[in-house]
């Protein structure tokens, strides 16, 4: 559902744009964009002989956001190998109906094979002429035809949605606007770290977004989940001092330190230095464990580079 509300960021602008290579790192888990060229007896890595794709019909579906029925001949891990009507692409496993965000690799393969010489209904999303790249989606046709135009006229960067979780990466997290989907970036989940996106959303969660860009012409919806409330960093100087001692939550262990959280979105590192290991443990990950309590010092705050230097404080 797309709210009517247009609004700038908490920190009072629109937030800057992603580029290119912001989609790039985006979609470097859709493994194998292009069909494998090497030939072999394995029907998931060949690629079926087809005639030139029809590159007018192609873009005629696109703008009009028509559905189109393809056969689908392989696939690889990223995702299915599909031809037909002078069309010949790739459907990202983020945009399979089938595709559970929770399946192992094993299950992934076993979902992939079944979809072979099945006929299913697409969206065209991404189309490239000079790249040779199609990109179809399943999950969009189920919106139907028209959808994503009438949608994209709608939306406008910095306004505030009301989406739906239908799918979860490691890259990030894909909401459902009503017809179309719009992608929110790991690095636009939470002002602080992620371990994975699965720890911060569930799938058919209701989530309120900020609509970082929107382009019709790549169907892409970049959106933000972070910008819906307020920069912690921001104001983390004005709130702690170096020398202070606060309560913090142990969220990761390294061999250099553990990182642990004082606030949602702020989590700083207490360096292995820091740490007085007693005589009978021999390593910090028998000393800690995540989402232990602990009692820190701030040593130095660095909020422009979002660094935080604490250090544990024990007993005498």
């Amino acid at each position: 559902m797309i709210s009517k509300k247009v609004a700038s960021s908490p920190e009072g602008e629109i937030p800057e744009l992603p580029d290119e290579s912001w989609w790039a790192a985006v979609l470097s888990d859709e493994e194998s964009y292009a069909t494998p060229r090497k030939e072999t007896s394995n029907r998931a890595a060949v690629q079926p002989a087809v005639t030139a794709v029809d590159w007018p019909f192609v873009k005629r579906v696109f703008e009009k956001d028509e559905i189109v029925s393809l056969k689908v001949h392989g696939f690889n891990r990223g995702g299915l190998l599909v031809q037909g009507c002078g069309v010949q692409g790739f459907v990202p496993v983020s945009h399979l109906i089938d595709m559970p965000n929770t399946a192992s690799d094993d299950e992934r393969r076993t979902i992939l094979a079944a979809y072979v010489d099945r006929d299913i209904n697409l969206k065209v999303i991404e189309c490239e002429q000079a790249q040779e790249r199609i990109v179809l989606s399943e999950r969009a046709a189920l919106a139907g035809e028209g959808q994503r135009r009438v949608i994209f006229g709608a939306l406008q960067e910095g306004a505030i949605l009301t989406g739906r979780v239908t799918n979860i990466t490691d890259f990030g997290v894909f909401i459902d606007l009503g017809g179309v989907e719009g992608l929110i970036h790991v690095s636009e989940l939470s002002w602080g770290r992620v371990h994975h996106p699965c720890d911060v959303v569930a799938v058919d969660d209701e989530v309120h977004v900020m609509v970082l860009q929107v382009c019709e012409e790549n169907a892409r919806i970049a959106l933000s989940l972070k910008r819906m409330t307020p920069n912690p960093w921001e104001s983390l100087a004005q709130r702690f001092n170096p020398g202070d001692i606060v309560p913090a939550k142990i969220t990761s262990i390294t061999r250099f330190g553990a990182f642990a959280r004082l606030e949602e979105g702020v989590e700083g590192l207490i360096h292995l230095s820091s740490i007085k290991l007693p005589s009978n443990y021999d390593q910090i990950s028998d000393f800690f464990e995540i989402g232990q309590e602990v009692e820190v010092r701030i040593l130095h705050i660095e909020t422009e580079r979002r660094r935080l230097g604490l250090g544990l404080v024990q007993g005498q």
